[in-house]
């Protein structure tokens, strides 16, 4: 949609943009078909799109002949776009994406998951979606910068941190490209960037416990500026011992640690155990 009709748009459902809801509309259509274009929707596909707003993005969806699932929780722009997109693989819900559960579509073939998400609870929602049980094969989502660059962060980074880790920890994050908040009407504050997030091969990373692993990079992360060794006392007692073993710096600090380093870590103090061997046997 063009500026022109978005404010037309607006005008004719009655609706002045809430801050608190995000609803910043994009006008750039050469964006949006790119956006579309990195997804590589096809007819099989089933495109589950979150904050369609004015429909920028579902139209372009649409045209790649897949079935998209609008969530939106403004029913004004719900009834709009039911109302101009009509279309029988158009399905529009009209709730908060915070209560839709993800794991109703596993009763899909292939899932994907695009969307321009809420300043304000793009986190809490990302999390959501990328921890709970669920078949999508691709996200390709447009966040505040901010927290794209947080995502995509790599070790000994600025933005690199606990939630960088809890992400990864399943999910390869791509940074694709920033976009500037002149595109949006109306304009926010900061700019925005295109992620797109895969999912993990199960057997990429070694076996760990995840719930130990996170507790441990929350400690390590809770005061970046501390030496990890003061951080994580409670958790390992001989410091020294386990981190030259695991070459790692003594004086290492949380943001210096990559993924595997941090798994490396939470395994030296929590090992798993080993496999059921009688099972084993019996299993062969």
């Amino acid at each position: 949609m063009t500026l022109s009709d978005i404010r037309t748009a607006l005008r004719e459902i009655r609706l002045s943009p809430v801050k608190t809801l995000g609803q910043n509309f994009l006008h750039d259509q050469n964006l949006a078909r790119w956006i579309v274009v990195q997804a590589q929707i096809t007819p099989d596909d089933y495109v589950v799109e979150i904050g369609p707003g004015l429909g920028a993005l579902t139209r372009f969806i649409l045209e790649k002949g897949a079935h998209v699932l609008a969530i939106e929780k403004d029913a004004r722009l719900a009834d709009f776009l039911r109302a101009r997109l009509g279309h029988e693989r158009l399905e529009v819900m009209n709730i908060d994406a915070l209560k839709f559960d993800p794991r109703s579509l596993f009763a899909q073939r292939t899932v994907k998951l695009l969307g321009n998400l809420p300043y304000n609870i793009s986190s809490a929602l990302l999390l959501k979606f990328l921890e709970q049980p669920n078949p999508i094969s691709l996200w390709l989502l447009m966040l505040q910068k901010e927290v794209a660059a947080r995502l995509s962060a790599s070790p000994s980074t600025r933005d690199y941190g606990a939630l960088t880790l809890r992400v990864q920890l399943h999910h390869r994050v791509k940074y694709l490209r920033t976009v500037p908040a002149t595109v949006f009407f109306p304009r926010p504050e900061v700019d925005s960037a295109v992620v797109q997030i895969l999912p993990r091969d199960p057997l990429e990373l070694p076996q760990r416990d995840d719930q130990s692993l996170l507790r441990l990079i929350r400690a390590g992360f809770s005061q970046r500026r501390k030496q990890l060794r003061k951080l994580v006392r409670e958790h390992i007692n001989d410091w020294d011992t386990v981190t030259r073993r695991l070459k790692i710096a003594a004086n290492a600090r949380a943001e210096e640690l990559s993924l595997l380093q941090w798994i490396a870590l939470a395994n030296s103090i929590a090992p798993l155990p080993p496999p059921d061997t009688y099972l084993t046997k019996n299993e062969r």
